[in-house]
């Protein structure tokens, strides 16, 4: 696991064992949650999800690649982190095709909004317990989405995921939605131990150069 900077944004990136230069991997963004924040990259190293993603991907061979907020939310860096995904995208070592973002809680919100906000850019996504902008969801009908939320969550509540796959999947996309029934806020342990959340992601290509629906620019009744 190497340790990088974009526009003073620290970052993780760990590559699979056999790692060839010049040869293209899927890549995985991990977005972490709020208890990550910190001045202290080792904080990020630390945090819970990340070793068993970085397990993972030497298991299915791709590359993980997680920023490190500092403070305050993803939306407080979110022209930053949108430029830095660009980057991933363009890196050499990248899959066009198979560029991924799972993210957990804070994370979660990240993933949702990254991804309407790119949609052209991701394969899939793996939001877990978060929540978006439900009603922009027609620029996700062309995003595959497998969600994940605890039913007895207190902190985001399951209806924010409900939400936001519903209006997907209502607008003609593919959103799947796997509730937890006891599970509280911690629904990402058993998300990231599930190998089939990983064999679905990489079973998933870029078929984005459709253009999203945009059904509110001009429209009087969105303000």
């Amino acid at each position: 696991m190497k340790i990088g900077s974009f526009e003073d944004m620290e970052y993780v990136i760990q590559y699979p064992s056999g790692y060839v230069e010049g040869k293209r991997y899927p890549v995985l963004l991990f977005l972490h949650g709020a208890g990550t924040r910190g001045a202290d990259i080792e904080l990020l190293k630390n945090n819970v999800v990340l070793p068993t993603l970085l397990t993972r991907g030497e298991e299915f061979s791709f590359i993980v690649v997680a920023p490190h907020c500092k403070s305050g939310t993803w939306f407080d860096y979110f022209e930053r982190l949108k430029r830095f995904v660009q980057s991933v995208f363009a890196a050499p070592y990248t899959d066009k095709e198979r560029l991924y973002v799972l993210g957990m809680s804070m994370g979660g919100y990240g993933t949702w909004q990254l991804a309407m906000s790119m949609p052209t850019y991701f394969a899939a996504i793996v939001p877990i317990c978060g929540g978006g902008m439900y009603w922009n969801a027609g620029q996700l009908i062309n995003v595959p989405v497998w969600a994940f939320h605890g039913e007895k969550d207190p902190t985001v509540f399951v209806e924010e995921s409900k939400k936001m796959v519903s209006a997907i999947n209502q607008r003609g996309g593919r959103a799947r939605l796997t509730l937890y029934p006891e599970a509280m806020h911690d629904s990402w342990t058993a998300t990231v131990q599930n190998q089939a959340v990983f064999e679905w992601l990489l079973s998933q290509r870029n078929q984005n150069s459709e253009e999203a629906k945009d059904e509110l620019s001009g429209n009087q009744m969105y303000g």
